[in-house]
């Protein structure tokens, strides 16, 4: 049996803080430093659950869709489970691979908007693979 402890976690974490990131412009009273810590915030949780996914991700495939020799990383791993019908394009799914991979090595002002541009993207879409994966309605996807 699959555990998406963490990954339910991560998601509602991300999810809460980039509702954080979201209403910046209603207050005034944060400081630069302060609205730059939820930022990074934000793309710090992005990373998290991305890493969580595709990990929970690999196990679904090969624990409840018995596909065989599974790679260890992720851009595979989503042709894979787009192959398998689990999301209905894998470009996004490679896009957020990418950023991943950005935000990991760059820590470049570009590199941090095109995570938190992407996050809210990430955010549905994880809702939705988590749901098809569990059959349970996430929380904040309703």
């Amino acid at each position: 049996m699959i555990d998406y402890g963490k990954f339910d976690k991560a998601l509602n974490h991300l999810a809460s803080q980039y509702q954080n990131y979201s209403s910046l412009s209603e207050r005034p009273d944060l400081g630069e430093i302060d609205r730059e810590a939820i930022a990074e915030s934000v793309i710090q949780r992005f990373a998290v659950c991305y890493d969580c996914l595709w990990k929970v991700l690999k196990r679904y495939l090969g624990e409840n869709l018995g596909v065989p020799e599974l790679p260890n990383s992720p851009k595979p791993l989503f042709r894979i489970a787009f192959e398998n019908q689990l999301f209905p394009a894998v470009e996004p799914w490679l896009l957020y691979a990418d950023i991943r991979a950005g935000t990991s090595h760059d820590y470049s002002e570009n590199k941090a908007r095109e995570a938190l541009a992407a996050a809210g993207n990430f955010i549905n879409d994880a809702a939705a693979l988590y749901q098809k994966m569990t059959g349970k309605s996430w929380p904040l996807a309703q």
